[in-house]
């Protein structure tokens, strides 16, 4: 197991990449502790955790990442129950509004801003003092082939995740010294909820099946399909272990090959 007995803190639970990647974490081993901003999407994660037969622990904390003190209430409370923090999994993210940029609501980008830059900055923040402390930790950014392959009314949803990408490159240079990895995941289309639900409603403008319009994007993917976000999330738990422990600052491209960096 690749996560055996530590302590994998995860946010942004939810239908799609968020709870597949508690689930994978917890395959591998891991104690959990995982935040959303309703409790009600951390009670049916645990449910699915126990349905696939998975007896981990579980600590559930309902939290708003833009909050800076409930991101330390989150840290505080998964020291308390489990005395360390391994690993933060930074998964929670706002689309913003996807409009064409010479028609942008920038209130929109600035809601994307508060969650995927400062967010994300807040819960890293809070758990970067524990692990100092213990000279050891892994945090994994979730990020998005929108920043390398630029996508039409998504600009200020990249925007704000290449300010991250930007904050996380610095954070492993600065970091490194205290023993304590930072790297990105870049993931492009996952078939799960979110991505279904977008299609369906693509299919509700066109013809009324989501195959023509997934066919037309896995035209595009070398490997043939959109992956499973299940899969993708695999990527992520690499990063996260010690698999990795000789990787800082990277930036892993889960795309099924549509973006292919040269």
């Amino acid at each position: 197991m690749l996560l055996k007995d530590k302590v994998v803190m995860v946010s942004g639970i939810g239908p799609g990449l968020g709870k597949e990647l508690a689930l994978e974490a917890a395959r591998q081993g891991a104690r959990l502790a995982v935040c959303a901003r309703k409790a009600s999407k951390l009670d049916d994660c645990e449910s699915e955790l126990r349905a696939a037969g998975l007896d981990n622990p579980v600590l559930k904390v309902a939290t708003d990442i833009t909050a800076p003190a409930q991101c330390q209430d989150f840290v505080a409370a998964t020291l308390a129950a489990y005395g360390c923090i391994d690993c933060l999994i930074n998964s929670a993210y706002s689309p913003g509004v996807f409009t064409p940029i010479d028609r942008a609501d920038l209130d929109g980008w600035r809601r994307a801003m508060e969650v995927n830059l400062f967010g994300s900055m807040n819960l890293t923040l809070a758990v970067v003092p524990g692990m100092k402390e213990r000279r050891q930790g892994a945090i994994v950014m979730i990020n998005t082939m929108v920043t390398r392959k630029p996508r039409a009314t998504q600009g200020g949803y990249a925007a704000s995740k290449a300010a991250l990408a930007s904050a996380t490159a610095h954070l492993a240079l600065e970091l490194g010294p205290h023993n304590i990895r930072v790297n990105s995941a870049f993931m492009g289309w996952m078939w799960g909820p979110p991505v279904q639900s977008y299609f369906e409603q693509m299919a509700k403008r066109g013809s009324g099946s989501i195959h023509g319009p997934r066919a037309e994007i896995e035209k595009t993917i070398p490997l043939g399909a959109i992956p499973d976000d299940a899969d993708c999330a695999k990527a992520a738990i690499f990063l996260a272990s010690d698999y990795a422990r000789a990787i800082t600052g990277a930036a892993l491209d889960v795309n099924g090959g549509e973006y292919l960096p040269h």
